[in-house]
């Protein structure tokens, strides 16, 4: 079996020799170049399953190395070694396109894994990213070919886009297709972590470093070691974690609570918010070092609205799925209630298009979903609708209007979607409590049928 080769760019010889020693020991062959004059030359007549080069170059920069395999020789992945501390160097190589980036003095840990990463690096056929990411759309065309190139890197990504989207449905293919698809994808929600434990959430902790702390406990780093860690809802993290969060990404390494050292962590950070983390930013919320090493390349996700073309596409979809979760025929769309469908906005966008249908599925009759069965608003969500007029009075803020008469507000942060799911979760364990979770009973006090009920209890995971 042939070798793999790679290439290596640095005008200091002892450096290329500790690469060149590296590498071998890997069974990989290596060239040296000791400028950009000498690396251009050999990309341009020879063949390489990778590239290493330094930033600082006697006749250029590694970016126009990094610029060159772009244009030139697309599939080859290239990292950075910059000087420790120099972060904006690496940020920019990475906007520029570069697989990764190790500090000087090169830490041989994280070089190799690197390297093997980067070796790993293949082309993502498209049929693998339509087949979670359904539509024929012209955006959604460009986002299947953003995230397959995406996935060829280590760039960390922040996806953007509102609730119910599908970000971290692109966060986990954007993982599984690239280098580390056979190591853990380890997503958490940043803001169901209480402030108090969140250091020992994301780093561990040591027996005995606080009240409680009975033994070791392994952190979110610890546990996407060699993989991948999403942040979702990153916005909501305390400014106090960001400092430490931020030192994690800079250095690649973490301390647990109570531990006196560090070690070394191989992680790629994805993240992603409903907020618009600029606003945050502007607004003190959110630390702006922070942003800048999250947001090197950021991808926008699609609202439904944007793509209404999709609809009927993704209504088969998610019947399909449910009716083989239950085991039975999958329901017709009436026309009628088709363009009902096509012509609402869903501000909750796919989850609420497949939280109407899994509720039409349970109320339909003679296995067609008719318009009535959606329980869609009676008129479609005009985003584009003007601001209420600064003159006309809004009713709730009438002082004589009694408490239960005025609008409700939702709780900070919390969607309508999983507001009115707490409700109804509530509203079906009295009901189940009342008739000692006799479900038969408790369907007949809540007016659904049993099928219904069932359906709620696997949708709210109360069974």
């Amino acid at each position: 079996m042939t070798n793999k080769r790679a290439l290596i760019i640095d005008d200091e010889p002892d450096i290329r020799e500790l690469l060149e020693i590296t590498l071998g020991r890997m069974n990989i062959d290596t060239t040296a170049a000791e400028n950009v004059t000498r690396a251009t030359e050999l990309l341009n007549n020879e063949s390489f399953d990778l590239c290493l080069t330094d930033m600082k170059l006697p006749d250029g920069s590694g970016l126009e190395i990094v610029d060159h395999i772009t244009q030139s020789v697309p599939n080859l992945p290239v990292a950075v070694i910059t000087a420790h501390g120099n972060m904006d160097t690496a940020i920019s190589a990475l906007k520029a396109g570069a697989f990764d980036f190790v500090q000087k003095p090169v830490d041989l840990e994280q070089l190799r894994s690197l390297v093997d990463a980067a070796l790993k690096v293949t082309p993502v056929p498209e049929t693998d990213t339509s087949a979670r990411l359904t539509g024929t759309s012209e955006v959604m065309e460009r986002l299947r070919a953003q995230i397959a190139k995406l996935a060829r890197s280590q760039v960390p990504i922040y996806v953007s886009g509102e609730s119910g989207s599908g970000k971290e449905v692109a966060a986990r293919l954007i993982h599984e297709l690239g280098p580390r698809g056979e190591t853990p994808f380890v997503p958490v929600n940043c803001g169901a972590i209480p402030s108090e434990l969140m250091e020992s959430e994301f780093f561990g902790h040591v027996k005995g470093s606080f009240t409680g702390a009975v033994a070791d406990k392994q952190g979110l780093f610890q546990a996407a070691e060699g993989g991948t860690l999403f942040l979702d809802e990153v916005a909501d993290l305390p400014l106090s974690m960001q400092v430490k969060l931020l030192r994690a990404i800079q250095e690649k390494a973490a301390r647990a609570v109570g531990d006196a050292a560090e070690t070394s962590i191989d992680v790629r950070i994805l993240c992603a918010t409903h907020k618009d983390l600029a606003s945050e930013v502007a607004a003190g919320r959110f630390r702006q070092d922070l942003y800048y090493r999250l947001n090197v390349i950021e991808l926008p996700m699609p609202s439904l609205r944007e793509r209404a073309g999709d609809i009927a596409e993704l209504a088969e979809q998610i019947l399909t799925r449910i009716a083989a979760g239950y085991g039975t025929d999958k329901p017709q769309i009436s026309k009628s209630a088709m363009s009902a469908l096509t012509a609402y906005s869903f501000p909750g966008n796919v989850r609420e298009l497949a939280n109407a249908l899994e509720r039409a599925f349970t109320l339909c009759d003679d296995g067609c979903i008719e318009i009535h069965d959606l329980r869609l608003a009676d008129e479609p969500h005009d985003l584009s609708a003007p601001e209420q007029a600064a003159d006309s009075k809004d009713p709730s803020s009438d002082p004589h209007m009694p408490d239960d008469a005025r609008p409700l507000t939702l709780p900070d942060g919390v969607s309508l979607e999983e507001h009115l799911e707490n409700i109804e979760r509530g509203l079906i364990t009295t009901a189940l409590e009342a008739t000692r979770w006799n479900k038969t009973a408790a369907a007949k006090r809540l007016g659904i049928t049993f099928r219904a009920l069932r359906y709620r209890l696997k949708k709210l995971e109360l069974e």
